[in-house]
């Protein structure tokens, strides 16, 4: 097995702006570096290695919601053609308890896969492995399971779901709230809900997984490398030092492949037991029950205000849905809490056990359906006080965070609101419902705002400066199609001083120097960060060789420093050698130099580094420290909605976003944009629905779960507002991938109340919620 690399095809484009030689620095618009590999077919996905002896598992799920499984009877399946083991509760191999993401540790010795107890439809109870996929396919469908079937609690809207637990780490409070919302001049109160909703990532989870004596190495698409071998080797009772994961292109997770889930430990522990290798892909229904999407949430705002528009109390009652053998908070306070000034807050929260997988994070948890309330709200405020729902947002900026009283580090929401007004053309809009047409179509203008915290961790990466004079990065860390691989290979060209198209970028191995979780905006600003510090360190040792090595060209000059650039070096004066990066490393007898920069606190201990890169305990919090640090955007959004027949197109959308210092903002560009088309689905289409008689989900497809397609999405512009962020990152930047789905659902739900004068609080916003 070869090790991945990623070297740069600097290609020129038609666009002016993409053939620029600075490309290949940071800030620069370099596309792609792994584009390549992926359009001919050359990136290999985890899938897709060909290994000897290779056995196929498949799973076999509950198909009750709730109950016991009496019995399982596994004979026709043992005697089918080419069936190598079958797997139940009563004969897989004890697997060890494993701790957390958070590192606490287990509640239980041991863990079970595969259930006896049954706590959720899909839920997996037994496993095949065959020769062929087709065999076990096949022997999968004779295994006959016989349950005891108790009632299931199906959805938030169950009448046995109850009012839930209280969450007491989520309240919030401040001033007199309750008091200040009963004496406010004006008030409102509303209930806003959103529905299930399921990553439904094009590549599904799976994986393969071989044994080699007590060694393991997984082949799996993983947001968290680290993390997940650390868990394999809690299962297995084996070193974290002995398993190995290995992905190096991962198609799409949104927040779903950062944990080892329970077919990652069947597909292991089949592997042990057989002795050979074993591959196990869910299938596209088993990718919606096995692990959770977005968890369903309510929400209830009430805002009193002044009528001038000053917001006065705000008052937040919010809840989830989480499973019964599982915890999922989805903290619906985290926008609520901060977007607006206000002297009295109060927000509380409590998670309802219900009859599902274990809810899990979905690009921007939490903030995402949080935005949906507030902004939601903010806008029924303005349209009954009669002030235009921008200037309502500007009359309650807030100017620190009210929530801890600190400063932002940077805050260019107001340049948001400037740019995306202008250029959307906001001072055009008629503030009347319905006022806005095109024949039979209704127009509707809406606006909201978001924001994400910058989550900033600590992260490792080795560079090298080799022979020939290119430059080689190595890191676990991993590209799920954010960029990875391209700006960390800008950071190291633009640090070390050579061009763009030497530098090879190897990610997506467990062996490599560390990385924590790439989730929650903080992989850019940490990796970077590891990347500059390895890349000085090397161009230190690089100069520092020129100038004392006796053998050096330079060595006569007695120069303080000199000028590495375009692969090149030179006196700072113009007066000596110019020589490249290779001619020096072969004057001085030199074959490479290599540098590891790391961006943990100096007096970590290997236990602390251990810590940091497994588990998500020593993740920084955007608080700490004298300031807030967050990233922040608003959404204009046009719809258009047909008067006879009720549907909605969203018709124009732009966007303005600070996420600071843009490392490459062609690829920001695309981040904002991806963010942006998964709210529009959210607003308009994404639902799991529930069949109710069995508590399953029956849109567990790709035809029946609705996504957005090329149809659905109009131009989309986006702006960029931000300014470098010391505070928040080494480079100065800020969280991107998460933040530009917060805002987008309620901007649509605001705009289609401008078009139709019918406020819908429930998404998604469908034609019979219109007609």
């Amino acid at each position: 097995m070869t090790a991945h690399n990623i070297r740069h095809a600097n290609t020129r484009h038609a666009d002016s702006r993409h053939g620029d030689a600075s490309d290949g620095a940071v800030g620069g618009r370099l596309s792609r570096v792994d584009g390549p590999a992926k359009i001919t077919g050359a990136a290999k996905y985890a899938f897709e290695q060909q290994l000897d002896g290779l056995a196929h598992a498949v799973m076999v799920e509950a198909t009750i919601a709730a109950g016991t499984v009496r019995a399982i009877d596994t004979r026709a399946a043992e005697t089918a053609p080419g069936v190598l083991l079958v797997l139940t509760p009563d004969t897989i191999m004890e697997i060890k308890g494993a701790s957390d993401w958070l590192g606490n540790p287990p509640t239980q010795k041991t863990y079970s896969p595969l259930a006896r107890t049954v706590t959720y439809s899909g839920q997996h109870i037994a496993a095949v492995v065959a020769e062929t996929f087709e065999q076990a396919v096949a022997a999968a469908a004779l295994v006959e399971v016989s349950y005891d079937e108790t009632p299931a609690i199906v959805d938030l809207s169950d009448p046995k779901a109850g009012d839930g637990i209280p969450i007491d780490a989520m309240t919030k409070e401040w001033g007199d709230a309750e008091a200040a919302f009963a004496a406010a001049p004006l008030r409102i109160c509303a209930a806003y809900n959103t529905q299930r909703e399921y990553q439904a990532a094009m590549e599904p989870h799976g994986l393969i997984a071989r044994w080699q004596g007590e060694e393991l190495t997984i082949w799996e698409p993983s947001q968290w490398l680290d993390g997940m071998a650390r868990t394999y080797a809690e299962w297995f009772g084996v070193p974290f030092e002995n398993v190995r994961l290995v992905s190096p292109y991962i198609g799409g997770g949104f927040g779903s492949k950062a944990l080892a889930l329970a077919h990652s430990a069947v597909a292991a522990a089949s592997a042990k037991m057989l002795g050979r290798p074993v591959k196990l892909v869910l299938t596209r229904p088993q990718n919606f029950t096995s692990y959770g999407g977005r968890a369903a949430t309510r929400q209830t705002v009430t805002i009193g205000a002044g009528r001038d528009g000053k917001i006065q109390s705000i008052v937040h009652r919010g809840v989830n849905e989480t499973a019964i053998d599982g915890m999922w908070v989805e903290p619906l306070a985290s926008v609520t809490s901060i977007m607006y000034a206000t002297p009295n807050f109060s927000s509380k929260q409590n998670v309802v056990r219900v009859n599902t997988v274990v809810p899990g994070a979905k690009r921007a948890p939490g903030e995402n359906p949080s935005a949906f309330g507030i902004e939601s709200a903010i806008d029924e405020l303005a349209h009954e006080l009669g002030i235009d729902p921008l200037e309502m947002r500007l009359i309650n900026y807030a100017e620190e965070d009210p929530e801890v009283n600190k400063p932002w580090s940077t805050r260019q929401l107001r340049e948001a609101f400037a740019a995306g007004a202008e250029r959307f053309g906001w001072a055009r809009r008629t503030p009347k419902p319905r006022s806005m047409r095109d024949g039979k179509q209704l127009i509707g203008w809406g606006v909201a705002a978001g924001t994400y915290p910058v989550r900033r961790a600590y992260g490792e990466a080795v560079v090298r400066i080799l022979a020939d004079g290119s430059v080689e990065v190595e890191s676990s860390s991993i590209d799920m199609g954010q960029g990875t691989y391209t700006i960390l290979a800008q950071t190291a060209a633009e640090t070390v001083g050579v061009p763009a198209d030497d530098v090879v970028v190897k990610l997506g191995d467990s062996r490599y120097p560390r990385a924590g979780v790439a989730g929650g905006s903080r992989l850019a600003g940490v990796m970077t960060g590891a990347v500059y510090k390895a890349a000085t360190s090397a161009l230190d040792q690089l100069v520092g060789l020129a100038i004392s090595d006796p053998r050096s060209p330079f060595h006569a000059l007695q120069a303080n420093t000199l000028v590495v650039a375009n692969g090149r070096i030179t006196a700072p004066r113009g007066d000596g050698p110019d020589v490249s990066v290779a001619e020096l490393l072969a004057s001085v007898g030199r074959d490479r130099i290599e540098a590891t920069g790391d961006t943990m606190p100096a007096n970590s201990t290997a236990e602390d580094r251990y810590k940091n890169y497994t588990t998500i305990a020593t993740s920084v919090p955007h608080t700490e420290g004298d300031y807030s640090r967050h990233s922040w955007c608003a959404h204009f959004i046009e719809v258009r909605v047909d008067e006879d027949f009720g549907t909605v197109r969203v018709s124009r959308v732009v966007s303005a976003l600070d996420s600071g210092r843009l490392y490459n903002p062609k690829l920001a560009e695309s981040q904002w944009k991806g963010g942006i088309i998964m709210g529009i689905g959210q607003a308009l289409l994404e639902e799991g629905i529930v069949d109710r008689r069995h508590g399953r989900i029956v849109n567990n497809n790709l035809a029946d779960y609705l996504v957005p397609t090329n149809a659905d999405i109009p131009d989309i512009e986006v702006i960029s507002v931000g300014i470098p962020d010391l505070h928040s990152s080494v480079l100065g930047g800020k969280g991107v991938g998460e933040l530009a789905i917060v805002g987008v659902a309620p901007a649509i739900a605001n705009a289609v109340f401008h078009a139709t004068g019918k406020r819908v609080r429930d998404l998604p916003i469908t034609l019979e919620k219109l007609i």
